[in-house]
């Protein structure tokens, strides 16, 4: 059992975040992606993306070899490359703590002890390693991520408002309390209980779709405590449309820039694109602009900002095929001719 301890300022003090962040979201789908259990459900997913996860990733499997990581890593951000840079910008005694609690009994990894220099290598190591991640196991599916996240704080919001903030913390688990000052929360079959004691910092609720296991408790000094629950459909969550079209859209124009081109169901502006994929505003422009130049979206000015819509083949390309039912390759070889989509793929 958790059993969080809230004072009075800590009831005033609670939020759910707005929106979710792509970082932990990762860590909690890596972790799920290397948990043996439910193989029922997530085995099929889990193969699919081994197979498919690059060698970039694999530094990120040397800081977690219990499947547990180093706090340092457990930040928000709204984008990826926020979340990077509030890792890279963590202070160095907290990284090295993190660590050295990690490898307490093992010997470390060369770059692993590099990272524990600060050596401006092994970062970039770490960054590169992020970012494959993401490109393979969230970014397909980063659009179903956050529709589902806001329909998460929409129910949240509601309760609080009709039913009061004890309602809404006791419905977010089954058997769920909230005892005078003490929320529990239930882990059958786990032994112990975890003590949470607010003292006046506030809690920071969290849903993530990948995790099913035991809610994910960042408790750092003079910092609010960050709650990780599982919530969604307790499946894995799949791209949108058959693997097969998304894996060879992928391999054509690159999985940012085709979540980029999937989440264009309808106008957005380029910050509303990055918040929607998970990437900085300068980063979603870089992509729009490549995907522009292939003739895949349209770009309209009004005042200082711009809006970005698909165009009718891009339609055509994330159906799955031709207006005269000519394959999905087909038409990207037959596009290349005069507008190349093949110099839309980039890194990413």
């Amino acid at each position: 059992m958790i059993r969080i301890h809230f004072t009075a300022d800590d009831f005033a003090r609670v939020r759910f975040a707005p929106r979710p962040s792509p970082v932990p979201e990762l860590h909690a789908a890596l972790m799920m992606l290397g948990a043996p259990h439910e193989a029922l459900l997530f085995g099929r997913w889990r193969s699919r993306l081994l197979r498919s996860l690059p060698s970039a990733v694999e530094p990120l499997a040397d800081l977690v070899p219990d499947g547990v990581a180093p706090a340092f890593l457990d930040v928000l951000g709204d984008t990826l490359d926020e979340g990077v840079e509030l890792i890279r910008t963590a202070r160095a005694e907290f990284v090295r703590a993190g660590i050295e609690q990690v490898y307490a009994r093992r010997p470390a990894p060369p770059w692993i002890r590099a990272l524990h220099g600060g050596d401006a290598g092994a970062w970039r190591t770490l960054g590169r390693a992020q970012r494959a991640a993401y490109e393979t196991v969230l970014a397909p599916v980063w659009p179903q991520v956050q529709h589902l996240h806001r329909a998460e704080f929409t129910r949240h919001a509601v309760t609080v408002a009709e039913q009061g903030l004890g309602v809404a913390l006791t419905g977010l688990a089954p058997g769920s309390r909230l005892r005078d000052t003490v929320w529990e929360w239930p882990l059958p079959g786990a032994p112990g209980v975890r003590e949470v004691r607010l003292g006046g910092r506030g809690l920071i609720l969290r849903p993530t779709f990948h995790w099913r296991s035991t809610p994910l408790i960042q408790d750092l000094p003079d910092r609010p405590v960050s709650f990780a629950y599982p919530a969604g459909r307790g499946l894995p969550l799949l791209p949108d449309g058959s693997d097969a079209l998304d894996e060879r859209l992928a391999g054509v124009l690159g999985r940012t820039r085709l979540a980029l081109l999937r989440s264009l169901d309808e106008a957005r502006t380029t910050t509303g694109l990055a918040r929607r994929i998970g990437v900085s505003a300068a980063t979603a422009s870089a992509h729009a602009s490549a995907l522009r130049a292939a003739g895949l979206l349209t770009t309209t000015r009004t005042g200082r900002s711009v809006r970005h819509e698909r165009t009718a083949l891009a339609e055509l390309l994330l159906a799955g095929g031709a207006a005269d039912g000519g394959s999905t390759s087909t038409l990207i070889q037959n596009r290349g001719a005069t507008n190349p989509v093949a110099g839309v793929r980039g890194p990413g």
